[in-house]
Order: structure tokens, then C-alpha cells, then sequence
């Protein structure tokens, strides 16, 4: 059960107060407005096109705002690879779903209400716009591209999840902030010089209390750490 917790985690949050989610759908109703990172009181109504960001525990998810209360997001899921009952792949997709989707690299492009999208997290409005080097394509061209992505598409959590998807339907590139951070403190921690030196001192005592020295071991053991110190 442990990554089904762990996925759980890092795409869906738990819902707040029944009592404050309630006000805030009421506000929602009532305005047609949701909250932007700037101040915390600013309010401002959703456009057809904006792009939308909903911090996770780990994350952030986003979505393309097509107007009407829709939002299109990019989601693992396997349900439309294992069955075509469109009732079923239409309705909320739970953790598990979530989980096979990730482990098979398969998701969908989906129309799903704010209020599903945001799952009862604040959303932030258009603030990759701030630090994207790109401008903004217009807002109908923006939604047109997110529409015409609807359905199954490849996913990777890596090199094409929910971020690449809004970032082609808005700036017209495909990248991932999130993507670029992780992987540049992944490689801090694995090419370092640190790990180099640690890999060249066990490396040759692992080989030698096993008594597996060889040849092809031995080149092993000298490479590797010579590869990861000239990567550092």
C-alpha cells in the first residue's frame, strides 16, 4: 500500500473543512472568482485560456482553463488503455488508477470542473507567465491547443507530464520547471566529487571482500568513479 500512499501524496490532497469548502463554492458561485498568489485577498475571474497551478504536497498541477467551469489537465491514468466503457473513464480517477498510470506511462488528456481540478487547493492564476522567457500566445489559440489534446497521450513523470502539456498550450514549448529542478538536484547529489572518492574506495573493497576480482571487475571499479569525477 505503501506507493499507492506515497502517489496519493503527490497528486491529490486531502479536502479541506466541509464547512469552508462549502463557503468557498458559494464565493465561487456567486463571483465566478478564484484566488491568485499575489497578496492573498486579490480576486480575479477566470478567462478561457489562462493557465492554472494547484500546489500539491510535493508538486504542482496545472491545467488550460477552457471556460464554462472546464479546465483541461494532463493526468496518468490507465483506464482508457484497459477499457473503452467512457463512462467509467469520464469519472473521477482515483489513486489507483492514478499509480497503474505512472508505472505503465500512460495518461489522458481530460475536461474535468475547477472545483474537481483543484480538489479544494488554492489556485494560482497565470504566474508562470512571470518567469517563462516566452510570451503568452493568445488566449483562444491557448485553449484550442489544450481541446485539440484531449484523449490518451504517453506520459512521463519526468519528460512529459502535466507541466509540458500547459507549457505547449501557452508558450508554445515543451518544458517542465519542475522537471529541470529535480533533475539538476538529482545530479548534484549523485555526480559529485564526494561520490566519486566514496565510489573509488568501496568499489575495490566490495570486490575484494567478495573475492569476485577480475579483469572486467577491476576495469569496472576504476571507470565508474573516474566517469562520475569527470561528470562532477
Amino acid at each position: 500500500m505503501f506507493p499507492l500512499q506515497l502517489l496519493a501524496l503527490i497528486f491529490i490532497t486531502p479536502r479541506r473543512d466541509v464547512k469552508e469548502e462549502r463557503r468557498q463554492r458559494e464565493e465561487e458561485e456567486a463571483g465566478g472568482r478564484t484566488r491568485r498568489r499575489t497578496d492573498g485577498k486579490h480576486q480575479r475571474i477566470l478567462r478561457r485560456g489562462d493557465l492554472l497551478e494547484v500546489p500539491r504536497t510535493l508538486f504542482t498541477h496545472f491545467g488550460i482553463y477552457l471556460g464554462g467551469r472546464r479546465v483541461a489537465h494532463f493526468i496518468p491514468d490507465i483506464m482508457p488503455v484497459v477499457s473503452s466503457d467512457q463512462y467509467r473513464i469520464k469519472q473521477m480517477v482515483t489513486n489507483s488508477r492514478l499509480l497503474l498510470g505512472v508505472l505503465a506511462k500512460c495518461g489522458s488528456v481530460r475536461v474535468d470542473s475547477v472545483e474537481d481540478f483543484a480538489y479544494g487547493s488554492e489556485i494560482l492564476i497565470n504566474t508562470m507567465d512571470e518567469v517563462c522567457s516566452r510570451p503568452a500566445l493568445q488566449a483562444e489559440e491557448v485553449a484550442r491547443r489544450a481541446e485539440k489534446l484531449q484523449g490518451h497521450v504517453s506520459y512521463s513523470l519526468l519528460w512529459y507530464n502535466c507541466e509540458h502539456f500547459v507549457m505547449y498550450c501557452r508558450y508554445g514549448t515543451v518544458m517542465s520547471f519542475q522537471t529541470f529542478q529535480f533533475c539538476k538536484t538529482v545530479r548534484k547529489l549523485l555526480l559529485s566529487r564526494r561520490v566519486a572518492k566514496a565510489t573509488a574506495v568501496m568499489g575495490p573493497c566490495l570486490l575484494l571482500s567478495l573475492g569476485a576480482v577480475t579483469a572486467y571487475s577491476a576495469l569496472v571499479a576504476v571507470l565508474l568513479p573516474f566517469l562520475i569525477w569527470m561528470a562532477s
